[in-house]
């Protein structure tokens, strides 16, 4: 007899061991498995789509490194073109789960832009590391960040384009605030564009746009090119703030919970293991740069998730701001408040006419209970408020107590 089928050996302990490697189980042990408790995975294979930027990496780590496994879980990373396409694949059924812009569940949820469906937001994927891009024409012209910027539109009028990757998406947000942050309103000084993220750089090439907001690699990759410049990036607009998340259907949540907590929990693992070390790191980006991912090079990916920068001026600087994924568990907790920030925003540019019920559309959404049992199976540390004060790049303090009155009190606004 082996050592695995030892009578010494707890049934439990038995159980235990089969369900970490529960993909290569023999079906009778895995009814066994099952039938140990109510909390197993009731869909075990799940197809996850993401966008080729460095912040899905935690949803592919998890898959490459098999941590999934572990859960009872197969993660397929499916590899999408653009986040409309993932918004219409995660609404019809044909993606269980999505790497995946904040605003876009949010708004999604809400009905913004056509689709229309309940939603949910398990954890939090990464904190930081997006940036805002203007083009080698502008710098040379002394357009190098915001003031100068401004002050370059002022003077001389023309049509100028930026672009954006989805108009409820993280990424129009923080192009929004920082324009507006420097006296550009973005809805009647520019003209705003979409482009999937792996587009921005070609498109820029050949004088698409004046500039872009984006997730690594694309800022970096614009200034190995040689065709842009880093104005700004988004851990400057809000220091730590939310970036992508793990979004789902609320449907899928309400179908398959054991599946959404086993699936949070592996990713949750996975990112504590990018962040747990240089060589990790490292590592990642190797994974992830191949052409089934990301499809770059890793020197585009390598640098800025070691908080390695530099503008394509010259400029180089250490940024202790930089990309995280798990940061002892700071990065994943689905806060209301968070969520509740896009809303403001939407409100803020006009994609939603009215006020919502701000706090109880954050509460419908993301998925507090699921994301604890989460951290409680991988041991991650939890927060005890659901809300968090952050202060953004104008001065201006959100804490989640007042959205309406935040909402309405910018000066640069729809």
């Amino acid at each position: 007899m082996t050592d695995f089928l030892k009578p010494s050996l707890s049934r439990r302990a038995v159980l235990q061991t089969a369900a970490v490697g529960a993909i290569g189980i023999s079906p009778a042990l895995r009814a066994a498995v099952y039938a140990a408790g109510s909390d197993a995975p009731e869909k075990t294979e799940v197809k996850i789509g993401f966008i080729p930027l460095t912040d899905c990496a935690s949803v592919v780590m998890a898959a490459e490194l098999g941590l999934d496994k572990k859960y009872g879980v197969k993660i397929i990373p499916t590899k999408e073109s653009s986040w409309a396409g993932v918004r219409d694949k995660l609404v019809n059924g044909e993606l269980d789960f999505a790497h995946v812009l904040y605003g876009l569940i949010y708004g999604v949820h809400l009905g913004v832009g056509g689709a229309k469906k309940d939603m949910a937001v398990l954890m939090t994927l990464n904190n930081n590391g997006q940036a805002i891009t203007l083009s080698k024409k502008l710098a040379d012209k002394g357009a190098v960040d915001g003031p100068s910027l401004a002050r370059l539109m002022a003077a001389e009028k023309r049509e100028y384009t930026f672009a954006q990757t989805f108009p409820t998406g993280t990424h129009a947000m923080w192009l929004y605030y920082w324009m507006a942050a420097n006296g550009i309103n973005p809805m009647k000084d520019a003209k705003v564009i979409t482009v999937p993220p792996p587009q921005m750089v070609a498109n820029m090439r050949v004088g698409n746009m004046d500039g872009f907001s984006v997730g690594e690699p694309w800022n970096h990759r614009a200034i190995i090119d040689g065709i842009g410049v880093t104005a700004t990036t988004s851990q400057e607009v809000w220091k730590d703030h939310p970036e992508k998340v793990l979004g789902t259907t609320g449907d899928f949540v309400k179908k398959y919970p054991n599946t959404a907590r086993a699936v949070t929990a592996a990713i949750l693992e996975a990112g504590k293991w990018i962040d747990a070390s240089l060589q990790n790191k490292n590592k990642m980006a190797e994974t992830i740069a191949a052409k089934s991912y990301v499809n770059t090079s890793v020197d585009a990916i390598n640098q800025r998730i070691l908080g390695r920068y530099q503008n394509g001026m010259g400029k180089t600087w250490d940024d202790p701001n930089h990309m995280k994924f798990f940061n002892d568990g700071a990065v994943n907790f689905p806060y209301l408040s968070d969520g509740m920030w896009f809303l403001t925003q939407h409100k803020r540019w006009g994609l939603i006419k009215d006020h919502p019920d701000y706090l109880a559309v954050a509460k419908q959404i993301n998925q507090i209970d699921i994301y604890k049992q989460a951290a409680a199976a991988t041991k991650t540390p939890v927060p005890k408020d659901v809300m968090r004060t952050s202060k953004l790049m104008d001065g201006v303090v959100w804490d989640g107590k007042d959205p309406k009155k935040y909402a309405d009190g910018f000066k640069v606004k729809v």
